[in-house]
């Protein structure tokens, strides 16, 4: 038979245990992960893929025949569509060459309204598009009502 003393202790460890461990699992940052529909030919695209990885990014990259089922799918309006349309960490949408960090950003704030953000067409100078010109462009968060708002310059 085990002692009163002996089941206070044993139970006193596992509690200090399981709250150690619990702490552990509530401080562990969300992994950064994107999936990705895009054209198999578009260059770009790929090169905004590489631009995610090197920002610590897990991506799964899928080449579709259609990616406008995608930007629907993901209520995308037509006038903010570029080239690619992901799916990133907290669910967001990002549609064509937003920048990682504006991504982390994003998904740090978690504001609750936004479901995304889209740097509409393909300014040069943006992720996936150096080609040494340098455009000015926003980086618009979108609400699935279809509001949008600038989000980012650039």
């Amino acid at each position: 038979m085990i002692s009163r003393r002996d089941w206070l202790r044993v139970t006193a460890s596992g509690v200090a245990l399981g709250t150690l461990s619990a702490r552990h699992l509530v401080a562990a940052p969300a992994a950064k992960q994107a999936t990705v529909y895009k054209s198999a030919t578009c260059g770009c695209c790929k090169k905004w893929v590489e631009h995610m990885q090197k920002a610590g990014y897990a991506v799964t990259s899928h080449d579709v025949p259609d990616v406008n089922v995608y930007k629907k799918r993901y209520a995308v309006g037509e006038d903010l569509w570029s080239c690619h349309t992901a799916i990133v960490t907290g669910g967001y949408v990002v549609e064509g060459h937003v920048p990682a960090d504006v991504i982390d950003k994003l998904v740090t704030e978690a504001p609750k309204d936004v479901i995304g953000l889209a740097v509409p067409g393909m300014p040069q100078g943006s992720p996936g598009m150096e080609t040494g010109t340098n455009e000015k462009y926003d980086v618009l968060a979108f609400t699935k009502a279809g509001k949008t708002r600038v989000y980012a310059k650039r």
